[in-house]
């Protein structure tokens, strides 16, 4: 199994699919192994963009165990900027043609993503809006800090009704203001302190430390007609500390040893060195798709998503066929993780965005 991996991994590489690749893969009954193909190196602190929603639900979850919130609360009662919401009539409408939220935006819709805020995949005059106010989701940094972001967001009306669509992303850059304003406005910190630490995942944060810079490896996208161009550098730019604003609604930075910790955890049953850090019934529920089948319409999110796929709270899960019950999710510079309910896991890790070859990789590894 490891050599066939290898086989795949080395012939991506050199077939120019990524310039490197890292994969942990292991079980609850067996030591995690890495592989490595390329120049990428299994240390590099690599920047792991939407592999951060699964982390922020486990994040949330954990205070949920604690007491601290439910899933039927509401968002506005941390995030004032979202009471009083205005909604489309039509997602595809005028901005002006709005009637009142029915209900308050709660934790349960930004973890399933209905919260009425997310990408809008095609052009209205929404998602003109949001891309003239920099709260657009794309490939890049974001482009505001945390306060500047929620408040752009909430001058816009919702897509839906909270809870009655399914649009992404932008449900979980709430979810981290959110749980930042909760512990006390150090969303890092907290993180460090319930998941990075007791994991021993020391690499695992929203910016690299400048004496660990040499480890972030370039980014890179393949142009229309296949080859790669650098997209953002090596050792410098905007993943390297000190961050110029805060970034609770941002992204993540990790190794692949750290995510796999994190991983195993999940594939364990929410357990990690005899203690649990997740109590079963709510990994159930984070694990199950939540997606009532008429939120899972075509104009959602890409083709075909919903093919054999729901959603649980920060993962895609498998809904049928051979791999039923397998959940997880991948960054947009093609970085995936995946767990099975027999206690496997895998992490893959590149730094080039998502697209046909990207996408092919993650099949034949999958």
């Amino acid at each position: 199994m490891t050599s066939d991996l290898q086989r795949v991994i080395d012939r991506h590489v050199a077939q120019g699919t990524a310039p490197g690749i890292v994969v942990a893969t292991g079980s609850t009954e067996e030591p995690t192994r890495f592989l490595q193909a390329g120049d990428l190196s299994i240390d590099a602190i690599a920047r792991i963009q939407s592999m951060t929603k699964p982390v922020l639900a486990v994040a949330t979850l954990r205070l949920i165990q604690s007491g601290m919130l439910t899933l039927d609360d509401p968002v506005e009662h941390w995030v004032p900027e979202l009471a009083n919401r205005r909604v489309l009539r039509s997602p595809d409408g005028p901005l002006e043609d709005t009637i009142p939220a029915e209900r308050p935006i709660t934790v349960r819709h930004l973890l399933t993503n209905t919260s009425g805020y997310g990408m809008m995949t095609s052009d209205c005059p929404l998602q003109r809006a949001m891309i003239a106010n920099q709260t657009q989701a794309g490939q890049e940094p974001v482009a505001l800090g945390a306060q500047d972001w929620v408040a752009a967001l909430s001058d816009l009306p919702l897509a839906f009704q909270p809870g009655t669509g399914w649009r992404y992303h932008h449900s979980f850059g709430l979810l981290g203001i959110l749980l930042s304003r909760l512990v006390g406005g150090d969303l890092e910190r907290h993180l460090r302190e319930i998941i990075f630490a007791p994991l021993g995942m020391h690499d695992t944060g929203y910016t690299v430390p400048t004496a660990q810079a040499h480890r972030l490896p370039a980014a890179y996208r393949h142009l229309p007609d296949g080859p790669l161009v650098e997209v953002e550098p090596a050792a410098s730019g905007f993943y390297v500390a000190p961050a110029d604003f805060d970034l609770s609604h941002a992204e993540l930075v990790s190794t692949v040893s750290d995510y796999a910790a994190f991983a195993r955890m999940l594939a364990a049953s929410g357990w990690h060195d005899g203690q649990r850090l997740l109590e079963p019934e709510l990994l159930e529920l984070m694990r199950s798709d939540q997606i009532p089948e008429e939120l899972k319409t075509a104009d959602s999110f890409f083709p075909g998503f919903w093919n054999e796929t729901g959603w649980g709270f920060g993962v895609a899960v498998q809904t049928s066929g051979a791999q039923a019950g397998r959940y997880g999710w991948s960054g947009g510079l093609g970085t995936n993780v995946h767990i099975d309910l027999d206690g496997s896991f895998q992490v893959l890790f590149t730094q080039v965005e998502m697209g046909p070859q990207l996408m092919g990789l993650l099949a034949e590894v999958q």
